[in-house]
């Protein structure tokens, strides 16, 4: 079909022949591919440092109707990274704010938003109204639970992830044009690591520019799955050392120990991803809500607050803690108080969790106890504290 029939049946309009005009000009690529891209639904998961780029891209290059999840608002601390958002948009939710700037970008396609946080409960029932998923998350209950719908859906999922300065893509469960099945996440890791042990961004720190890489990657896969392209990323990973600038890419086999699609598989349905990440019980352990917290702040009793935050998101805000960082918590030990009660608290929890782990494992406390949900929860039930 050339250029002159779809304008002739108008399959794009005027605005959108000017639009992607220098994609149409692509041999390889044309109106056949575009058109691919306007008919195709594809959900992102996620819209902060990979999915910012992820949204931009598969927005400007056409792709017709773009479901965002995310439950998250937009803080400052995204913006040298998330670069969908700016310092307008602080406070607002994500969803709202992203949808708002790529309507600006392209005219010509429909933008759904799901303010919502992915769960067992309602990840199928959305990754069934789409062609493919774009998995733009930071955590690994989110990252299997992608893998293990789409798996259980058969849909293709475009895999992302960064830590400081390395970035990793891949695309999963993608169907060849023979029939065949790619290999998925589980395949490469089968089981997460355990809780705790892999810090999150706000603990190990991200170069802004590097989610951008990885995230147009992403976008690049996804085009690439949509319209047929080249040679997709599936049965394989690219590894991108952004510091060395150099890349390489490990061949990713099927396990016929896979349990959503190995030999004999096991997994049926989704799971409780929390508990199979083992984040549960990290949190849950020597636990204390915030309202007992509270109750506790307002009584006689005495007790010492530690804050394992890293010094500058303690200056961001705090709640008055002592702050030792967990990165070199086992140097200032001898400032925690052993004959009271000591609460521990992080930004969530995890990472105040790990800290109560290891001064019991290495250092023999038994008066430590971990507030959950951690400053975010706090503040969230007492914002006067701030």
């Amino acid at each position: 079909m050339n250029l002159q029939l779809m304008m002739n049946d108008r399959v794009f309009s005027d605005g959108e022949i000017e639009h992607y005009s220098r994609q149409f000009a692509l041999p390889q690529f044309g109106p056949e591919a575009q058109e691919k891209l306007k008919n195709a639904r594809v959900l992102v998961v996620g819209s902060g440092g990979l999915g910012s780029p992820l949204l931009l891209y598969l927005a400007a290059a056409g792709v017709g109707r773009i479901g965002i999840v995310d439950f998250d608002r937009v803080d400052a601390s995204n913006l040298h990274r998330q670069v969908i958002f700016d310092s307008d948009q602080i406070g607002k939710p994500k969803v709202l704010a992203a949808k708002n700037r790529l309507e600006r970008i392209n005219p010509y396609i429909r933008i759904l938003t799901y303010e919502e946080r992915l769960t067992s409960a309602n990840a199928l029932h959305l990754i069934a109204q789409y062609d493919v998923v774009a998995d733009g998350t930071d955590n690994f209950p989110t990252r299997y639970l992608v893998n293990d719908a789409c798996v259980l859906a058969g849909k293709p999922n475009v895999y992302g992830s960064v830590y400081q300065f390395e970035g990793q893509v891949a695309v999963f469960n993608f169907r060849d044009k023979s029939g065949g099945i790619g290999p998925n996440y589980r395949d490469i890791y089968p089981s997460p690591p355990p809780a705790g042990l892999v810090p999150n961004c706000a603990e190990s720190g991200i170069l802004g520019v590097l989610p951008g890489i990885i995230g147009s990657m992403q976008a690049l896969e996804v085009i690439k799955v949509i319209t047929g392209i080249g040679e997709v990323l599936s049965g394989k990973m690219a590894l991108f050392d952004a510091l060395g600038f150099s890349s390489r890419v490990f061949v990713v086999k099927r396990r016929p120990d896979n349990p959503l699609n190995g030999d004999r598989p096991t997994q049926k349905s989704l799971i409780d991803y929390q508990a199979f990440c083992g984040l549960d019980q990290l949190a849950e352990s020597k636990g204390i809500s915030v309202e007992k917290f509270h109750e506790l702040e307002l009584s006689t009793e005495p007790y010492q607050l530690i804050d394992v935050r890293e010094p500058y998101e303690y200056q961001r805000v705090n709640i008055g803690g002592l702050s030792l960082p967990l990165s070199r918590l086992e140097e200032v030990v001898g400032q925690i108080d052993r004959d009271k009660k000591v609460v521990v608290h992080c930004e969530m929890g995890s990472r105040s969790a790990r800290a109560i782990q290891l001064l019991e494992k290495k250092h023999g406390f038994t008066n430590l106890i971990n507030l959950r949900g951690g400053i975010q929860a706090y503040l969230a039930n007492y914002p006067a504290s701030r």
